[in-house]
């Protein structure tokens, strides 16, 4: 549209309309913070605004605490956030449960539940 993006401003917005009950609006807040747009980049700050949206539905933000979850290397916890994610329709999850299994970091039985949620 020819329109310059200014991060800057879309935070101060997004922060409004999580203000105002957006869970899609924290979910992008998280994912700001995450990469560093708009505002300076904080993993924390991203896993907070990341676990409010879960808390209250956001299926990639769930997918994402998941994900941040096996990075520190807690893979029992990342399994759990993807289990919960596969069962809301998330394939990406049901994919990383998946390799979880073929590394033995997730079991047979928790490949399977992901599986029978996710269908």
């Amino acid at each position: 549209l020819g329109l310059q993006k200014d991060m800057r401003k879309a935070v101060e917005l997004y922060t409004k309309a999580a203000e105002l009950g957006s869970i899609d609006a924290l979910f992008s807040l998280g994912d700001a913070y995450f990469n560093g747009h708009g505002v300076q980049e904080d993993v924390t700050k991203a896993t907070t605004f990341f676990t409010k949206a879960a808390m209250q539905g956001h299926v990639v933000s769930r997918y994402n605490l998941g994900c941040d979850e096996g990075q520190k290397g807690n893979h029992g916890r990342a399994v759990r956030h993807w289990i919960i994610s596969a069962k809301m329709g998330y394939e990406k999850s049901v994919q990383n449960i998946k390799r979880a299994f073929m590394a033995g970091l997730a079991t047979k039985e928790q490949y399977a539940q992901a599986l029978k949620g996710y269908q």
